[in-house]
């Protein structure tokens, strides 16, 4: 099967999945008030594969049918190039707002199966043999897939990964005929309702000699039995674009994951119980890899922030210094976003098994400013639109013949630029920096692939650290 188009997406998100939220469980994900926006935005994204098909699909290595870019295994700094112009494409057209668009996924799962030998080291052969036939079949057949790598926190003295006898988190219960059978819990499924599959793949935190039952990796269908996600509050706002430009199409959702004794088959199961491999396969390829698609994601959100504070200037005609600075530096942290993923792509190596990532250190420390230089930009965004984000009124209140001419007398925007005009940039404004999607996405950018104070922390203990030193040393050993 070829790359799906939005229509054909939208028809596999029927069937028996169990998807709960504000105590209803939903029967049809297409059509829920709280769900249908975005649903019909990941739609748009597997359309726009075929509207940009020269940039967004390459043919299958061996089918030669028409495949998503984002599913290429890199053998190349070209091969990167390319995937980059394709993960731009389907970046931009949320803005970098929905961080888990099918593509993170396809990114993961490319750069697994490229170095399926080390899935396959330490006794799991017959799992790396798996991990590789999955990410076939996830390319060929367009899979929309989700993930949950994170395990539930219960008590932070007890540490971020389960210890031995822990039965919150996702645990193995018993070995069948068929496979294996899981229990427990895991956090947090980003795009749930609107995939086709979930993949449980390993924390990059090492877990600890005893912990061999929460060491697993595999995939399963979303109407798997026993299998139930709980979504957390609907930030999704129903109406106009106009109202609600953002909010009303790209919450893409957050679920808590349960598994109620879930059955895995055995040729889903990537890692069952094998410490060694479950600790090593997240330490050095997946991070840069699949870096590539999340950086350019946010240096496209920072692009469009610098845009829209740029709009908003305009539109009142703010000339003062202290506002140009504030967005100068919304501008330097798009720049430096783009050029830390343009070094990295330009410093590109071989893996080992002949697999071409991004040099990580680049966005090693782009990763650890982005959750300071995010609610940076809502806090300029708020402070330069000031009351203009409360004077912008609504799609009904410019249709309303009795209010219409008083808006456009009253409350246009500087030169040519007509109340419509401006309420649209404001609401706009509004919606990426203040509305509950826009406090969302904050909450996100500060903690998703961990923490500014974590990343930080890891920068100085993984750094190359040759070249300081050698500067450093030159004066410590010079005689008095």
């Amino acid at each position: 099967m070829p790359a799906r188009t939005g229509a054909e997406f939208l028809k596999g998100l029927k069937g028996g999945r169990e998807i709960w939220i504000e105590g209803e469980r939903v029967a049809d994900v297409a059509s829920h008030p709280a769900l249908s926006g975005a649903a019909h935005a990941v739609a748009d994204v597997f359309d726009l594969q075929h509207k940009a098909s020269a940039v967004c699909l390459m043919p299958d290595p061996e089918t030669g049918e028409p495949i998503n870019v984002s599913h290429m295994l890199p053998h190349s700094k070209a091969d990167l190039e390319k995937r980059h112009q394709a993960l731009e494409r389907i970046a931009e057209y949320s803005m970098g707002l929905m961080g888990r668009t099918p593509d993170y996924m396809n990114v993961t799962y490319a750069g697994f199966a490229a170095r399926a030998d080390e899935w396959s080291a330490g006794g799991n052969e017959e799992g790396g043999e798996n991990l590789v036939k999955y990410q076939k079949f996830l390319r060929r057949n367009d899979i929309s897939l989700t993930h949950t790598i994170v395990h539930p926190t219960i008590n932070r003295a007890h540490g971020d990964v389960p210890n031995a006898g822990n039965t919150v988190a996702l645990h193995k219960i018993e070995t069948t005929s068929h496979g294996i059978v899981v229990r427990g819990s895991r956090v947090l499924a980003t795009l749930a309702p609107f995939a086709d599959e979930i993949a449980v793949y390993p924390n990059p935190i090492p877990l600890q000699p005893g912990a061999e039952s929460h060491a697993l990796c595999f995939n399963i269908p979303m109407n798997t039995p026993g299998l139930k996600f709980l979504c957390r509050d609907s930030f999704s706002r129903q109406g106009n674009k106009f109202d609600f430009p953002l909010s009303s199409r790209f919450d893409e959702q957050d679920a808590f994951c349960i598994f109620d004794d879930v059955e895995v088959p055995r040729d889903r199961i990537f890692i069952d119980g094998n410490l060694t491999v479950y600790n090593s396969v997240m330490q050095r390829c997946w991070w840069p890899n699949i870096m590539q698609q999340t950086m350019i994601r946010a240096q496209t959100k920072l692009e469009f922030a610098w845009g829209l504070v740029t709009r908003m200037a305009e539109a009142i005609n703010s000339s003062a210094a202290h506002t140009h600075m504030m967005m100068g530096e919304i501008w330097c942290f798009a720049e430096f976003a783009r050029a830390a993923v343009h070094s990295a792509e330009q410093g590109a190596f071989d893996y080992g098994n002949n697999a071409w990532f991004p040099n990580g250190p680049p966005l090693d420390a782009l990763r650890a400013f982005l959750p300071m230089w995010f609610p940076r930009v809502n806090e300029i965004i708020r402070l330069i639109g000031a009351h203009n984000h409360f004077t912008a009124p609504s799609a009904a209140q410019f249709s309303d013949p009795t209010l219409r001419h008083l808006l456009d007398e009253y409350l246009y925007g500087a030169g040519s630029i007509t109340a419509e005009q401006r309420a649209r940039i404001f609401r706009l404004a509004w919606d990426f920096a203040g509305s509950a999607l826009g406090s969302r996405n904050d909450q996100y950018e500060r903690f998703y692939l961990g923490s500014a104070g974590r990343s930080l922390q890891a920068t100085q203990l993984f750094a190359n650290r040759d070249r300081a030193m050698r500067l450093v040393d030159r004066f410590l050993a010079e005689e008095y």
